[in-house]
């Protein structure tokens, strides 16, 4: 039992007014018994006397009672409520980052469902049971030939080696162990950018649509924002402001949520653009490994001669929510600073999955995953685009993207009220539908839909394809 004694007065006074505290605090309950004397005695390295006295004390007053050759418990007390400030102005005031936070928490992201038969979800990665196998050995092995200790909070050096060498092989980038960061996935990179390089009422370029999760972070942080368009290239370069901003979030190799593959001249016209003003890019790199018509494309950061690309990727897409690992290349100036607010987060992160993870990377496992997970996706993008084609036909416009883990369809001819209607119902059919409308700044022309595909089997997208046409034949897109 953990006791502090306070050093004010005699000592059986002192234990008295610590296990006082105790009980009264909950540490304690009612019914529980009290330590042996001579046990407690030892482990606070005081007389018997002394507990013997302090136990008469509390014995006196009614804390605990005794029982004869079975020692002494907590009694029940009948304790009132402590008092509540009658006014709550009386109440301290949040901080502007607390009071931000609340407001996006409490608005919330709109089409959340749980407990559907078919939820069509966006962002989980696809379900592999030989992946949840070859993981459990992979901790153990970790676990087994691990150090104990905290990791430094740059990350594992066997880890940070390996995704250089992945990235240098898959995406093109080349980087250095020194430059890449561990962190714990794509909402912590994007906290660590507010931390180390915005202050509040600085801007931040959004891609519009963007990732509200980007979005939210900074906006908690106190970033003003610039939404700027994105068409089939990518994010609209000419309409970046003369006045430079802190900051530009993209999303170029799969721009979230439309799919959009950045053209290499926006490519190159955004670099320029950063190099010129002087502002730094961060590159969400989510999930760029997921394309099914060829090899994945270059990442921007392999094109930046001017070190202003900050390189975010996650594991979280590839491998597993729950792992809540990921990783960011920094421009050498930055990565000091980004080092130093990490470690002022948490330390570091988990010592024993970073472990796990690069000898599964060394391996061979992730990149087998990998080969698997692409296969997989692919066949349930084919069964979701064929049933879309099949059950909804012209009352919805599929966009094209080969890539990635869900599909934007429009509605035609439905207004956003008519969308959410659309939404409800089939909520109540057991069917999960996500609008694209929070991704937005400003709502969209005409309301769409975000249609995860790794959460259901191939037979599972075919039989919410249906009900979804259904859905669409009840709630049309003119009421009536």
């Amino acid at each position: 039992m953990f006791l502090d004694l306070d050093g004010d007065g005699p000592q059986y006074a002192q234990l008295t007014r610590a296990l006082k505290g105790a009980i009264l605090d909950g540490r304690m309950a009612a019914g529980a018994r009290l330590p042996p004397t001579r046990e407690l005695a030892q482990e606070l390295a005081v007389s018997r006397t002394t507990v013997l006295a302090a136990y008469e004390q509390l014995r006196a007053e009614g804390f605990i009672n005794g029982r004869v050759g079975s020692g002494s418990y907590v009694t029940r007390l009948q304790i009132a409520p402590a008092l509540q400030p009658a006014d709550s102005e009386a109440i301290p005031p949040a901080s502007r980052y607390a009071e931000r936070a609340r407001r996006l928490r409490n608005r919330g992201i709109a089409g959340m469902h749980h407990g559907l038969r078919y939820d069509l979800l966006y962002g989980d990665p696809v379900t592999n049971p030989a992946l949840n196998a070859a993981w459990g050995r992979e901790l153990a092995r970790a676990a087994a030939y691990s150090s104990l200790k905290v990791t430094s909070s740059w990350g594992l050096p066997a880890l940070r080696q390996q995704i250089c060498d992945y990235l240098a092989r898959r995406r093109g980038v080349q980087a250095r162990p020194e430059n890449l960061l561990i962190v714990t996935g794509t909402q912590q990179a994007y906290a660590l950018c507010a931390r180390a390089l915005l202050d509040e009422g600085d801007t931040v370029v959004l891609e519009e649509p963007h990732y509200f999760g980007a979005h939210h972070v900074l906006d908690a942080h106190g970033a003003d924002f610039l939404p700027v368009r994105t068409d089939d290239d990518g994010l609209v370069c000419s309409d970046l402001p003369d006045m430079p901003p802190k900051l530009i979030s993209v999303t170029p190799s799969h721009q979230f949520p439309t799919g959009a593959v950045m053209s290499l001249p926006r490519r190159l016209e955004l670099l320029r653009y950063a190099a010129s003003k002087r502002c730094w890019i961060v590159e969400d790199d989510y999930d760029g490994e997921l394309r099914y018509d060829g090899h994945p494309l270059a990442a921007l950061r392999s094109l930046d001669e001017s070190d202003r690309v900050i390189y975010v990727g996650t594991f979280s897409k590839t491998l597993f929510g729950a792992l809540r690992l990921g990783y960011m290349v920094l421009p050498t100036a930055l990565c000091n600073d980004f080092n130093t607010a990490k470690y002022l987060i948490d330390m570091s992160s988990p010592g024993i999955e970073q472990a796990a993870l690069a000898h599964f990377m060394e391996s061979g496992g992730f990149e087998r995953h990998l080969r698997h997970a692409r296969k997989e996706l692919k066949t349930r993008r084919e069964a979701l685009i064929e049933g879309l084609r099949r059950h909804a036909g012209e009352r919805v416009q599929i966009v094209h993207s080969p890539a990635g883990m869900h599909v934007v369809a429009w509605l035609n001819g439905y207004d956003h009220a008519r969308a959410e209607a659309l939404i409800a119902y089939a909520h109540d059919r057991g069917l999960g539908l996500h609008p694209i409308a929070p991704h937005y700044l400003a709502p969209p022309a005409r309301p769409g839909l975000l249609l995860g595909y790794c959460n259901l089997s191939t037979t599972e997208l075919r039989e919410a394809m249906r009900l979804f046409g259904e859905c669409l034949a009840a709630v049309p897109a003119a009421a009536g």
